[in-house]
């Protein structure tokens, strides 16, 4: 579990991952769902609705470290440049970034704040949709190949995760009780999400990086909670 804290959020030591690192994907993430759920919650308590949203983001990124943002940016620049394959690898790994990056990360921050201004968002959706995000993470190593060797996350690539798969149908069936219809919806935009980018990265980088899982992780959030604020 401390492995699966320290990659995923900006607490405990820095841990190398394993092949254990992934079971814990969901408790963490839950965690850190219910710690923005929290905030979320107080800050429409006390400020207007955008201001609130703010802080809800804020809040997510500090908890993360940015780490997922930094995925997504990366991700961009090796997914969206029109070069070959082992380019695409070395823009995913240069400290500055380009016109995707900033294009994917602006439009994301902008929704995901424009989302986060509905105060009517249930605490418990963001549990599960946090925690399914990151089981979602870790189901890509399953189906895609790791497209960088010796890289931080081939630990990850050992041992079967294909039971992670079971996982969207109890998030749906939770997300129902606290959301109504959209919850499953939400919980299949995620799925959908993660499918694409997964088939997109095979195609153009050969397999998944870290920076794709943290792409993963932010874009399967933001595909759902764009699920849950849409009018019934």
């Amino acid at each position: 579990m401390l492995s699966a804290l320290s990659f995923l959020t900006i607490f405990g030591r820095p841990t190398p991952p394993s092949r254990h690192t992934f079971r814990w994907f969901a408790v963490v993430g839950g965690g850190i769902g219910a710690a923005v759920g929290g905030v979320h919650w107080g800050a429409h308590l006390l400020w207007p609705p955008l201001v609130a949203a703010a802080v809800v983001l804020a809040a997510d990124l500090l908890l993360t470290g940015a780490l997922h943002l930094d995925g997504l940016a990366d991700s961009a620049d090796g997914l969206g440049a029109q070069v070959d394959r082992a380019r695409r690898l070395e823009l995913m790994t240069e400290p500055g970034i380009g016109a995707f990056a900033l294009a994917a990360g602006s439009v994301v921050l902008v929704a995901r704040w424009a989302l986060l201004a509905e105060g009517e968002i249930e605490f418990l959706a963001f549990v599960c949709v946090w925690a399914t995000s990151r089981v979602l993470a870790a189901t890509v190593p399953a189906f895609v190949g790791y497209a960088r060797p010796g890289g931080l996350a081939e630990a990850f690539c050992t041992g079967s995760r294909r039971w992670l798969l079971a996982w969207p149908a109890p998030a749906a069936v939770g997300l129902y009780f606290v959301s109504g219809p959209l919850g499953p919806i939400a919980v299949g935009s995620a799925v959908m999400t993660c499918i694409g980018i997964a088939a997109l990265a095979e195609r153009r980088l050969g397999g998944f990086t870290g920076d794709i899982l943290g792409a993963v992780i932010m874009l399967s959030e933001t595909a759902a909670l764009l699920t849950l604020v849409a009018a019934p």
